[in-house]
C-alpha cells in the first residue's frame, strides 16, 4: 500500500498513541482491580472494547464484511488462547508494580521467535536466537528477585506469583501471535479483531457462575473505561501499520516502560528497581536488534526479487 510507507511520523505517533492508551487501560485496571477476578476483568476489557472497533470499521465501511468469516474454529481457537492469556495476564498485573507487569510481558514477542521455529517452522537464524537468549535472560533478571527462595517473601508471595501468571500470559501471547498469523492467510485483519472481542467476551462471561465482584460505580467506570482503551488501542495500533513499515513503528513498543513508570510512580506510589531497569534494558535492546534484523532481510529480499525482475 502506498500510503505505508509515505507518512512514517503518522505511523510513529499512532504506535505512541497506542502504547499510551494501552498503558491508560492497564492503569484503570490495576485501580479497579484489586480482589477483582480475572475473568470477571477479562470480560469488562473485552465486551466495553467492542464499542469503538464497532464505530471503526462502520467509518471504514468494513462493518459488513467483518462479519464474514469462512474459519469459525480458527477464530475460536484465537480466542481461547488469547481470553486465557489476558486472564493470567490481569491476574498478574493486579500483583506486580505497573514497570514490572510491563518488562516481564516483553518476553511475548521473544517466545513467538521460538514458537515460530518450533511449529511454523520458519527459519530462524543465529543472530536471532542469540538475541531471543539475552533477552530471555533480561526478562529472567527482572523476574528472579521475585521467584527466588532467598527473597524477602519466598516463592510464594504475591510478587511471585504475580511475575509467574504475567511469564505463561507472554508465553499464551506469542501462541496467539502464530494464531492469527495462520489467520491473516485468509481472513481480513477487521474479522479477527471483531471476532476476538465477541468472543472473548462470550468465553469470559461464562466465569461469572464462578463468582463476580460486586462493584461500585467508580470500579465500574474504570472497567468501561479500560475496555475502551483496550479497543481504542487496537485501532491506533492497526492503523499506525498502515502508515509506516512494522520495523519501523515496532521499537516505540518499548516508550512503555517509560510510561509505565511514570504512570505507577504517580498513582501508585512504584518505583522501579534496579534490577527490573538492568533487565528492562537487556530486552529493549534484544527485541530492537531483532527488529533491525528483520529490516535488514526485508531489504535483502526486496533487492533480490527486484534484481530478478526481467528489465526491458
Amino acid at each position: 500500500m502506498a500510503v505505508a510507507a509515505s507518512s512514517p511520523l503518522r505511523g510513529i505517533l499512532m504506535k505512541i498513541a497506542s502504547v499510551a492508551v494501552f498503558v491508560g487501560m492497564q492503569s484503570c485496571i490495576k485501580l479497579a482491580g484489586s480482589g477483582m477476578p480475572s475473568g470477571q476483568i477479562t470480560f469488562y476489557r473485552s465486551a466495553f472494547a467492542i464499542v469503538p472497533i464497532l464505530v471503526y470499521l462502520a467509518i471504514r465501511g468494513d462493518l459488513r464484511v467483518a462479519f464474514q468469516t469462512n474459519n469459525p474454529f480458527g477464530h475460536l481457537k484465537r480466542a481461547l488462547i488469547g481470553v486465557t492469556s489476558m486472564m493470567v495476564g490481569f491476574y498478574g498485573l493486579v500483583l506486580l508494580p505497573l514497570p514490572d507487569a510491563i518488562a516481564i510481558s516483553y518476553a511475548m514477542p521473544l517466545l513467538a521467535v521460538v514458537f515460530a521455529a518450533v511449529f511454523l517452522r520458519e527459519t530462524v537464524r543465529a543472530y536471532r536466537w542469540t538475541a531471543v537468549f539475552v533477552g530471555l535472560i533480561g526478562v529472567m533478571i527482572i523476574s528472579w528477585p521475585k521467584l527466588t527462595l532467598f527473597s524477602e517473601q519466598g516463592f510464594g508471595s504475591a510478587a511471585a506469583t504475580g511475575a509467574v501468571a504475567v511469564l505463561l500470559s507472554a508465553g499464551l501471547g506469542a501462541a496467539a501471535m502464530l494464531q492469527v498469523r495462520q489467520l491473516v492467510r485468509e481472513e481480513k485483519t477487521a474479522t479477527i479483531v471483531l471476532f476476538f472481542s465477541l468472543t472473548a467476551s462470550v468465553l469470559s462471561a461464562f466465569t461469572w457462575f464462578f463468582g463476580w465482584q460486586v462493584l461500585s460505580w467508580q470500579a465500574l467506570g474504570l472497567m468501561a473505561l479500560a475496555g475502551f482503551f483496550g479497543g481504542l488501542g487496537q485501532i491506533l495500533l492497526t492503523e499506525s501499520y498502515r502508515h509506516a513499515d512494522v520495523s519501523t513503528v515496532a521499537p516505540f513498543e518499548y516508550t512503555s516502560i517509560i510510561l509505565g513508570s511514570v504512570i505507577a510512580y504517580l498513582l501508585f506510589d512504584e518505583v522501579p528497581t534496579t534490577t527490573t531497569l538492568a533487565g528492562a534494558a537487556i530486552v529493549v535492546g534484544a527485541g530492537i536488534f531483532i527488529i533491525y534484523r528483520e529490516h535488514q532481510l526485508g531489504l535483502e529480499r526486496r533487492a533480490a526479487r527486484k534484481a530478478a525482475t526481467p528489465q526491458g
